[in-house]
């Protein structure tokens, strides 16, 4: 189920990074036709698929058809996505809505819209899952109970996403510049979108036990057990709910929120019914370790490292797949053109990086942090028999192997023969805790260096170097593609005049001169050169005037007037340097600091 966390996040990255890619102006009417006609598709494949799969489970033991629905189950949601991701990237349905005036005040409405088409493709799958899937709960679940679960599940990744999108909507439209102008300041948007996930994150639950519909356990001995339990290890805690989803027949248990007053303890009927006293114990102690060693907090951090890395990394980004010159030419091979190709490659690199980063940096302190909650049992108890029981019975009562493989937590098999072993080394629980202790000082480290290296590429001192060097790559490949273009040869002249590599400024504005001999860039730029360079061997008081006095013949304005007094005063006029300092001054419209202090200069070495 928290694979579906995953899939709605990826569907709001596929419809948002649909900015990236250049409008139409006109929306193909066939498109709908084309989308249709997927659709159906998609619902054909899901039914024939579970269908067989249907026919399989009655032939085969249930532990390898569980697993085969869970990737059957994956593998469609994968094929939802793509599908979704040719709906906006390729039939680009989302133009059926420009030009409405209420999805552009409020841009969010648009998008739930589509991302409601991909909650359709999902509700699909399920549909056609539920005959299989309903052989292995440990109850009764209805179609439409199944279906709904599973909705209500997965809407809450949302959340973060929906409030802070809706909140841009409402500030976009109100009346205060200043306001405005914070927000869209690098520091601002950080902070916004921090603080934002912090209240989200503390005030959340609070929401989700609506969406859950999770009531409060009634008074009885699960009840009084539970507060006892709670009591016992100093666990603060607003209310124990009861967990209905899937009809209550999951045999699970939770725990969500930051602060005590907003944290709620969450049992399903199913798990209350299946255990005994001590089993009911062991799983509390498991819940209360993930908030006895901070695991939530935890997790906001991981997901604020990432969207701050991703924040100073996206442009940088998005200017390095923009000069990979070799991979545009193998998407020029199936006709698609690089002003298409690069939204494509930015999009794709933001969502595999999103898939990296929470399948394996996500799930890796996830499976460890389960074991270390696991673990928490130790501090209470001498053994840990009752909650090994526990996860036999949860495999028995679903009918799965206790080897099925998990990516957010070890399979059960896993943490059972862990526990034993801790049973019979103690030292191995410090050994883990001490892990885990260094495992999360390493990715503060490691994200800090991260982080730190993005902001210095994108706003420190690392900006301006790598940006002369994307420059350069991509004033070369423009070059490469339009060797006639006299402006390219004078931005890469201008290009090496900066890194003070003369010969080869030279060399690119006397080629702009080929192509154009009248271009003024060029002209008051060698004669710039040819009068002030600090390295003496480059001074050349001949063309510096020869190239100035060109410059001056196509355009009188401050700047060249400048330049052409430098050329006579390298040529010793100084009479004539005065005068042209003169009327650049009297010619500029800003910059007259600057000219005031050249003319000063020049009458001072006249009197000399």
């Amino acid at each position: 189920m928290f694979s579906n966390f995953l899939y709605f996040i990826i569907a709001l990255v596929i419809y948002t990074s649909s900015e990236l890619f250049e409008t139409v102006k006109s929306f193909d009417n066939k498109a709908v036709f084309n989308s249709l006609l997927l659709s159906s598709i998609f619902v054909m494949v899901c039914h024939i698929a579970f269908k067989r799969l249907w026919k399989k489970a009655s032939e085969n033991s249930y532990a390898n058809i569980d697993h085969l629905i869970n990737n059957y189950i994956s593998r469609l949601s994968m094929l939802a996505l793509l599908i979704f991701a040719v709906n906006i990237y390729g039939f680009k349905l989302n133009l059926l809505f420009s030009g409405i005036n209420i999805f552009e005040s409020f841009p969010t409405l648009e998008a739930i819209f589509f991302l409601g088409l991909f909650l359709f493709y999902l509700m699909v799958i399920w549909n056609a899952a539920y005959e299989v899937q309903k052989r292995y709960f440990a109850g009764e679940v209805s179609k439409k109970n199944f279906i709904l679960s599973n909705v209500a599940f997965s809407l809450p990744a949302l959340l973060p996403w929906f409030f802070l999108s809706i909140f841009a909507d409402i500030l976009a439209l109100l009346p205060w510049p200043p306001l405005k102008n914070i927000l869209q300041t690098p520091a601002g948007e950080t902070g916004y979108i921090a603080l934002f996930l912090i209240a989200v994150t503390i005030l959340g639950p609070v929401l989700i036990k609506k969406i859950w519909n999770c009531n409060p356990l009634e008074q009885g001995l699960p009840r009084t057990k539970i507060e006892n339990v709670c009591k016992k290890a100093g666990l603060k805690y607003s209310n124990i709910l009861k967990w209905e989803l899937f009809g209550g027949t999951m045999i699970t248990a939770g725990v969500m929120g930051l602060v005590g007053r907003f944290r709620y303890i969450l049992v399903t009927p199913a798990l209350l019914n299946s255990l005994n006293d001590d089993e009911l114990t062991a799983v509390m102690l498991h819940e209360i370790g993930h908030v006895q060693k901070h695991h939530m907090l935890f997790f906001l951090f991981f997901f604020i490292g990432f969207i701050a890395c991703n924040f100073v990394f996206f442009e940088p980004l998005m200017l390095l797949l923009y000069i990979m010159e070799p991979v545009y030419e193998l998407f020029g091979f199936v006709g698609i053109e690089k002003i298409t190709a690069h939204p494509i490659l930015i999009s794709f690199t933001v969502i595999g990086t999103f898939i990296l980063y929470f399948r394996f940096v996500f799930g890796f302190f996830m499976r460890n942090f389960e074991r270390q909650a696991d673990l928490h049992i130790y501090r209470f108890t001498p053994n840990a028999f009752p909650l090994i029981s526990t996860f036999y019975k949860i495999a028995s009562l679903s009918r799965q192997s206790i080897d099925k493989p998990n990516w957010h937590h070890y399979s059960i098999g896993q943490r059972v023969r862990f526990l034993e072993r801790c049973q019979k080394t103690p030292a191995l629980i410090q050994t883990h805790h001490l892990k885990v202790k260094k495992m999360i000082i390493g990715y503060f480290v490691l994200t800090s260096i991260v982080f730190g290296f993005g902001y210095s590429i994108n706003f420190g001192m690392a900006k301006e170097p790598f940006d002369n060097f994307i420059a350069e790559k991509i004033l070369f490949q423009q070059l490469d593609v339009d060797t006639e273009n006299s402006d390219l040869y004078a931005l890469i002249g201008d290009y090496y005049y900066n890194k003070k590599n003369y010969n080869k400024a030279i060399e690119f504005y006397e080629n702009v001169l080929r192509l154009d001999s009248e271009n003024v860039h060029a002209l008051n730029n060698l004669s710039w050169l040819f009068s002030t360079c600090l390295d003496s061997e480059y001074r050349n008081g001949k063309k510096a005037l020869e190239y100035s006095k060109r410059a001056l013949k196509q355009k009188r304005e401050a700047f060249v007037l400048d330049t052409y007094a430098e050329a006579l005063f390298i040529n010793n006029d100084l009479e004539m340097a005065v005068s042209a300092a003169k009327e650049a001054l009297n010619r500029s419209k800003d910059k007259k600091e600057y000219y005031k202090i050249q003319l000063h200069r020049f009458e001072k070495m006249l009197n000399h």
